[in-house]
């Protein structure tokens, strides 16, 4: 007995999320959490997502480098991440892995600045991320995981790092 009934309308696929949005909420977001975190308001997108600085003529300290204007101190100039769901975290062991290539953008705007390179990523559903070289200032009973290329990064959950003392942020 065949079925008469033509199922396919029933479930619409759900709307396709722009990745440019996306990016921008998440970047509203981490600075969100940085301004609530350090009890101030200097935490912000930049304009044009990290793109102004090398797209427009401006005096030197004028110049933003990374995806958030972070306060005149802060030790980290930060690339932010959203999404790649099909990006495997093990590909971390990769040298070819589109993780490196955040790395390395983020390494070339911090030499830009004077800044130690951060990049904080997430993936639907999954906690934040933050990689930043080896070496750099954080407390040792953080649970993180090491990667190499040309250089050590670790990889931290954000929630944990977000925690450590101010020194480890900012130059006092």
């Amino acid at each position: 007995m065949d079925d008469i009934y033509d199922l396919k309308n029933l479930r619409k696929k759900p709307k396709r999320k722009n990745s440019r949005t996306k990016g921008n909420t998440f970047e509203r977001q981490v600075a969100k959490i940085l301004n609530d975190r350090f009890n101030t308001t200097e935490f912000s997108r930049s304009p044009g997502s990290g793109a102004f600085a090398t797209t427009h003529s401006l005096p030197e300290h004028l110049k933003i480098y990374g995806d958030l204007i972070t306060p005149e101190k802060f030790k980290f100039c930060i690339e932010c991440k959203k999404g790649y769901n099909n990006l495997n975290l093990y590909s971390l062991y990769n040298n070819s892995s589109e993780l490196w290539k955040f790395i390395e953008q983020s390494e070339k705007d911090s030499k830009k600045c004077s800044k130690l390179p951060m990049v904080i990523f997430k993936q639907d559903r999954q906690p934040i991320l933050a990689i930043i070289p080896k070496g750099t200032a954080f407390e040792e009973n953080i649970k993180y995981i090491e990667i190499h290329k040309n250089k050590t990064y670790r990889v931290y959950l954000f929630d944990e790092l977000i925690k450590c003392w101010d020194s480890m942020w900012f130059d006092l």
